[in-house]
């Protein structure tokens, strides 16, 4: 059995918000199994949610860069050493320099500048991931990077009739649906992409906090419940920030209808400095 540690302890508790005592109990109970801890905690009702902790030491920022209309759009994550550098105007231009860049060439020699802007700032900074799209047939990309610069995604729409393109209505759904990838994260577009093993454990975990009643009601807690797990990861099913009222789906559907046009909300994807 894995020794139970308090850094263990601790990055459990930052995976579920659960509390210390019930975190070092539910590790004590899986023999320091991480996973097999978070899905004791949540049974138990402890966790409200399991997130993964996937943050590291890593500072910098996320720049964008779009052009031909929403046809090429790049992510680009550059790495710094301490908090206090990304807000430096020399870094943000570096930044937005390193996107230009890899808009233009999938594998640039940016060597020459980023040893320049470290010579100037004095720390070591690197260019990290990069996300590169072009968009298919049909579709446009727009993003947005969160005000603290920590935060970007690209969002890819679709419309069947090819003139609706032009219309900024399009482009701007793309970007306010990026922006609702930056306040609430999903983990896919669509339930469909969701892995089935992730959908078995939530129907396990659902099913055994019903355990005692009736199998008619289990199964319609279980498929409650699953409805709402979809509500919480799946882009088209997110409650859109704007109106908690209607799907990001349905807020899609409408801005479709006022063009005369079927949107579709194809792909996004999300980069944040420290999150892997």
């Amino acid at each position: 059995m894995a020794e139970i540690t308090a850094a263990l302890v601790g990055k459990l508790r930052e995976m579920t918000n659960a509390g210390l005592m019930n975190c070092k109990k539910a590790l004590t109970e899986a023999e320091g199994d991480l996973e097999k801890a978070v899905d004791i905690l949540r049974k138990s009702g402890a966790a409200s949610a399991a997130k993964r902790a996937s943050r590291d030491a890593n500072e910098g920022s996320i720049a964008l860069a779009i052009k031909d209309g929403g046809k090429y759009a790049v992510l680009v994550e550059v790495n710094c050493e301490t908090p206090l550098v990304p807000k430096n105007e020399l870094f943000q231009q570096f930044c937005a320099q390193m996107a230009q860049r890899y808009l233009e060439n999938e594998n640039p020699n940016v060597e020459t500048e980023r040893e320049a802007i470290v010579a100037k700032i004095g720390e070591n900074i690197k260019v990290g991931r990069v996300v590169r799209w072009t968009a298919s047939e049909g579709g446009i990309i727009n993003g947005y990077v969160h005000h603290d610069t920590r935060k970007g995604v690209i969002v890819e729409v679709g419309v069947e009739n090819k003139d609706t393109l032009a219309n900024p209505e399009v482009a701007l759904l793309a970007k306010e649906l990026s922006i609702q990838c930056v306040a609430f994260p999903p983990l896919s577009t669509r339930r469909e992409e969701i892995p089935a093993d992730v959908v078995e454990r939530e129907k396990t975990i659902a099913r055994e906090q019903m355990a005692g009643k009736p199998e008619k009601v289990i199964e319609g807690i279980v498929k409650g419940k699953l409805n709402k797990f979809f509500e919480g990861v799946c882009l088209v099913d997110q409650l859109f920030y704007k109106d908690q009222n209607i799907s990001c789906q349905a807020y899609a559907d409408s801005v479709g209808k006022g063009l005369n046009d079927k949107l579709s909300i194809r792909r996004f994807s999300r980069l944040a400095v420290g999150e892997n």
